[in-house]
């Protein structure tokens, strides 16, 4: 009798087991409606990528940023606004050569420094903050650096032909062969480390003089091989 329910029920259900499913949509092989999807030839005009440039005051095709706007500006706002100590009242550019290096007060005469020896030297100068920055580059050097100043690396106050005072010493330029290097910045107030009648010598000095007279100022080194100066150059005036 349970064989014959059973036999009964796999009867009823053997329809419903046969009934096959219901095919699902092949979303691949649908193509959008005109003039949308991804089967466009191209994008409607005015619009998307087929432009032949932004439209105007938009986009990559910008002869420059809006003002205030952008990488044209001077530096970008509260990110990068320019250091003031960076921002020179006065710029200097001096060749320093053994040509012009002379030895003596009273009647000084030109020695020919250290042949082969040549200096640059570029200067920042900031009265309102008493700051000068410094690029000194240093070739043909031969000997040890000798001064009785602090550094052998110097300003002076004197006009071309003439000696005078350190007023103010720079670290000697370094490394390796032929090219040497001095780079930074100093603020006052200055020493030498060159003490006359009791004074050091850029007591009183501020830069101020240099922009008043920069002519009335030079730029030397001093070897053990040219004690005078190796090289010696004038500041334009």
């Amino acid at each position: 009798m349970k064989a014959s329910v059973t036999i009964c029920a796999l009867a009823v259900l053997a329809p419903a087991m046969a009934t096959p499913l219901v095919k699902r949509q092949d979303f691949s092989k649908i193509e959008y409606p005109p003039g949308t999807g991804e089967n466009l030839h191209e994008y409607p005009p005015g619009t998307g990528e087929n432009l032949h440039e932004y439209p105007p005051g938009t986009g990559e095709n910008l002869h420059e940023y809006p003002p205030e706007t952008g990488e044209n500006l001077p530096f970008y706002p509260g990110t990068s606004t320019p250091n003031p100590f960076f921002q020179f009242t006065s710029t200097y550019h001096i060749r320093a050569t053994p040509d012009q290096v002379v030895n003596g007060t009273t009647n000084p005469v030109f020695t020919g420094g250290l042949a082969g020896a040549e200096a640059t030297y570029d200067f920042g100068i900031n009265v309102e903050r008493e700051l000068i920055c410094y690029f000194i580059k240093l070739t043909g050097f031969r000997g040890e650096y000798q001064s009785p100043a602090r550094t052998a690396t110097h300003v002076h106050q004197a006009a071309r032909g003439r000696n005078g005072p350190p007023r103010l010493a720079f670290p000697n330029p370094a490394g390796d062969g032929n090219e040497r290097f001095s780079i930074g910045c100093m603020q006052g107030p200055f020493t030498t480390g060159l003490i006359v009648n009791g004074t050091d010598t850029g007591e009183g000095f501020n830069l101020a003089q240099i922009e008043a007279n920069p002519s009335g100022f030079f730029a030397d080194l001093h070897s053990s091989l040219a004690v005078p100066g190796a090289v010696r150059g004038q500041f334009p005036g």
